[in-house]
């Protein structure tokens, strides 16, 4: 077979992946293996692959091929997640590029606008996470409102709701103004920020004192309906129950005193707006205050301002402060910083407000969920989210699901009547509300026209928390859900632990009586090399695709995951990418390498010897590989396993293992040899293969000729085997004389292939009863001689391997003084190397905090150096004997 020059990853991984699915790899139905199913977290439909999709889609696909190749039958499902204030924003914005607004369109007309501009723009993603090298089940995609979807979210509400889980309610809110909806809590993303504190005063009727607030929004002071001053506070002891005027609007407000009250912040005297503050509300709701609502639902001021009606919220905040300061009521200004909410998807700060929503009592599905977690029925790595995610949920909050949007499922409440006479009706369809309706009034000639249907759709994540179920089309079919469910583990960011993570968990107990997936895999966030969030704004985000175009999939994959420990930051640098793309360059030319060798039927006796030692002991190492791939795979160390077999692959079979058993210059190799070696590459295509899927498919199919369906992808994945310490550590041992020879050659300008002789004192390394080694270490490190008794000339260069002692006698003379400084030298630099590295693993907060993969190799960092001071000591020893 020819093997073209160079490694060409575009022409590979196209014809890899349409192969792929054109043979059904990717397809899963239910039979007698064993399941391993993961749910893909959906993107938003209005999304496109960026870092953290290439991260979240990588670290899944490489468990799902390597479930394959286990033999279990994966089930990987794909989908789009609706998004419902991105989509609707995205084509509000399309719909305006148009000359057509969303008030002059019906709710009908809307929808169909964007169900046409999700046919259009809402598969890319999918389609990007092919290039990915994705092996997702596409017969199986899924849409978080498509009919199977959106059926079971208007089942879950009608259920929730008549066992009294969910309920509609008169509360503060968080509201996006730009999207103009309301936001759950978990929406809300909260960052110090600078802003204004005005010192304001209100007169004190029937008196001569004001009083003098501080306060971050002076354009809400047209909303105040009372001063609230802590009980206990003396300096306002005499003002409670007085009455103070609101400045410009002059409304009379009440002087209340509340132990809320702060008497540390600012003057000790708070303004109560209840309309535009979560705690105001409660003060006024203790206090019987009127609710002034001065903002309109998209930011500006309402008529109830009766000032600056139209105006922004900003600019009416910059106007009030300068009326206020013709007023003579502004007392000062100061730079004041504190959390200020904004909304997650509009990044727009986010107005509390009085409203009527629906919510789940959260209260009620918390519990099993919460013990599910704590005793191990489901798992976490890293495992310190546990703790996160118990306080969250020992705290849990109550579920504002309805949003004011058209995109969405709408909630399936039907209205009869107005005000303190309305009855709600809440049924899968309008004619089982109808049929309601009538029995409950008891009027048959009720009609359809009679109710008015819920105008909100319910939250995008209601949807989303029943996605291992639905996805099984698990509330009408038990055939899937039954093999399928539950999932074996979800990798998702820990950033929707909440969002997500939990309300999944609630949500499989309570309709599936089970969890939803066995485990929960945290990957952390893509940051640059600065640890900066990769963003738009900053401009630090690659393009994906280019990355793919540039590095190709597999160099990607590679530059991903060699730098992304689960749960800690992936500090991304494009050079890892790069490194990726010469890995496979280097594969690619070991195949070349091999597949240009001659095969012979007969060889010498050295050779067979030397290439039967070498074969043993590659087998034996490959063991001990598998061994620690399984423990690795395990425990999702994903990113250790990966740099392990980098290591494997280019220093120990690329390096030694092709060194040990290649053929001198135009000779051939034995032919047991030559199998033996093609049989460990395809073991090595397929321990690679979940992290680098198409350079590995290409060099399995190039090694031999193959059947049809005699794939990389659907191989079985290889058992570790037993292995022999022994002939491990008699190579290592073999190897450390190598580099030492070699070490010696390169400081003293002698070439590689001038012999050297070696003198060996008894026994030393075993090396007078193990005729294999002997020839590997005379042929790699290019030796004369091998000695055994007789005079060292008094020049040779002792060294110790193993704390064995054996001379190496070069054509040059090494002065023992100068070799000696050198080494110490050496040895210096070492052991301050090591005490750093000591000193860091010390730290218990740097070894308990440090994602797992830092610590780990800053462990092998440790481990290394005390190697080698333990080789230097050991030639110094020498030297001195």
């Amino acid at each position: 077979m020819q093997i073209a020059k160079r490694y060409d990853p575009a022409a590979v991984e196209s014809k890899w992946y349409a192969h792929w699915e054109e043979r059904g790899y990717f397809s899963s139905q239910p039979d007698d293996r064993e399941p391993y199913a993961i749910v893909i977290p959906p993107p938003n439909v209005t999304g496109v692959l960026h870092m953290g999709h290439m991260l979240n889609n990588t670290v899944q696909d490489i468990l799902i091929r390597k479930a394959r190749l286990d033999g279990k039958n994966a089930c990987w499902v794909p989908g789009t997640d609706h998004a419902s204030i991105a989509t609707e924003a995205k084509v509000v914005r399309m719909l305006r590029e148009k000359g057509i607004k969303k008030s002059d369109l019906t709710r009908e007309e809307f929808l169909k606008y964007a169900w046409e501009w999700r046919e259009k723009y809402g598969g890319i993603i999918l389609q990007q996470l092919r290039k990915l090298g994705a092996s997702c089940d596409w017969e199986r995609t899924a849409f978080t409102m498509d009919e199977t979807r959106s059926a079971a979210v208007i089942e879950v509400f009608v259920d929730l709701y008549r066992k009294g889980k969910i309920y509609r309610g008169l509360r503060m809110v968080n509201w996006d103004p730009e999207a103009k909806t309301v936001l759950s809590n978990e929406e809300v993303l909260y960052n110090d920020e600078d802003t204004t504190l005005s010192y304001v005063t209100y007169p004190v009727e029937g008196t001569d004192r004001t009083l003098t607030v501080a306060t971050t929004r002076p354009e809400t002071i047209l909303g105040d309906t009372a001063i609230a001053v802590h009980p206990d506070d003396e300096r306002y002891g005499d003002l409670v129950g007085k009455t103070a005027m609101v400045p410009l609007v002059n409304r009379k407000i009440p002087v209340i005193a509340d132990r809320y009250v702060d008497r540390e912040f600012g003057t000790g005297a708070l303004k109560i707006t209840p309309a535009h503050d979560p705690n105001d509300y409660e003060i006024g709701v203790r206090h019987g205050l009127e609710v002034i609502d001065v903002l309109n639902p998209d930011g500006t001021m309402s008529p109830k301002a009766e000032f600056f009606v139209g105006e922004d919220r900003d600019d009416a905040r910059k106007l009030m402060v300068q009326a206020l300061q013709e007023l003579g009521q502004l007392v000062k200004t100061e730079t004041y910083r504190h959390a200020v909410g904004r909304s997650e998807r509009t990044n727009v700060i986010i107005e509390p407000r009085l409203s009527r929503q629906w919510y789940v009592d959260m209260q009620s599905l918390a519990e099993p969920a919460l013990k599910a977690v704590l005793e191990g029925e489901i798992t976490f790595f890293p495992a310190k989210y546990q703790n996160i995610y118990r306080h969250w949920m020992e705290n849990i909050r109550d579920w504002c699901i309805s949003r004011q949007l058209w995109w969405g499922q709408r909630v399936p409440a039907w209205y009869l009547g107005e005000g303190e006479d309305e009855q709600v009706f809440v049924a899968p369809t309008a004619d089982e509300a109808l049929e309601m309706a009538r029995e409950a009034t008891g009027q048959a000639s009720l009609t359809a026209a009679d109710l008015r249907q819920d105008e909100d759709v319910v939250d995008t994540w209601f949807s989303s928390w029943l996605w291992p179920i639905t996805v099984f089309n698990g509330f009408q079919d038990e055939k899937d859900i039954a093999y399928y469910y539950p999932t074996r583990v979800l990798v998702t960011g820990w950033d929707i632990i909440f969002l997500w993570v939990a309300r999944m968990i609630m949500a499989g107990y309570e309709w599936k009586g089970e969890r939803p997936f066995d485990h929960v895999y945290f990957t952390g966030m893509v940051r640059d090399k600065q640890r900066r969030k990769m963003s738009k704004q900053l401009g630090n985000s690659p393009d994906a695709l280019k990355l793919i175009q540039d590095f190709g999939a597999d160099g990607v994959r590679f530059g991903i995951l060699s730098s992304s420990p689960a749960g800690g930051d992936l500090l991304f640098d494009e050079s890892m990418c790069e490194q990726g793309s010469k890995f496979c360059n280097k594969i690619w030319n070991a195949l070349r390498l091999i597949k240009g060798w001659q095969v012979a039927k007969e060889t010498s006796e050295d050779e067979r010897t030397k290439n039967g030692m070498a074969v043993e002991w590659f087998r034996s190492l490959l063991h001990q590989m598998l061994s620690e791939s399984a423990e690795r795979f395990a425990q999702y160390k994903l990113s250790e396993g990966l740099m392990s077999l980098y290591s494997f692959i280019w220093n120990d079979f690329c390096s030694w293992y092709l060194e040990m058993i290649k053929p001198p210059y135009g000779e051939a190799i034995d032919a047991e040899t030559y199998e033996a070696t093609i049989a460990f590459f395809e073991q090595i295509c397929v321990m690679l293969h979940p992290y680098m899927p198409f350079i590995t498919e290409e060099v399995w199919h190039s090694l031999r000729e193959r059947e049809s369906g005699d794939d990389c992808m659907v191989a079985s994945y290889p058992v570790a085997g037993t292995v022999d310490a022994s002939i491990l550590a008699s190579v290592a041992a073999a190897q450390e004389l190598i580099s030492k020879v070699r070490e010696l050659r390169n400081d003293n300008n002698i070439g590689r292939n001038d012999p050297v002789t070696i003198h060996v004192e008894g026994n030393a390394l075993g090396l007078r009863d193990h005729a294999a080694l002997r020839v590997l270490i005379s042929r790699l490190a290019v030796v004369g001689e091998l000695e055994f008794g007789g005079d060292i000339p008094s020049d040779a260069t002792p060294v110790m391997i193993r704390k064995e002692r054996l001379f190496i006698d070069l054509p040059v003379t090494i002065d023992p003084e100068e070799e000696r400084a050198r080494l110490t030298k050496e040895l210096d630099y070492y052991k301050g190397f090591v005490t750093t590295v000591e000193r860091k693993l010390s730290n218990e907060r740097f070894v308990q905090n440090a994602p797992a993969e830092i610590v780990e190799k800053e462990r092998r960092k440790l481990a290394d150096g005390q190697e080698k001071i333990r080789i230097l000591e050991e030639s110094l020893a020498a030297l001195a004997d």
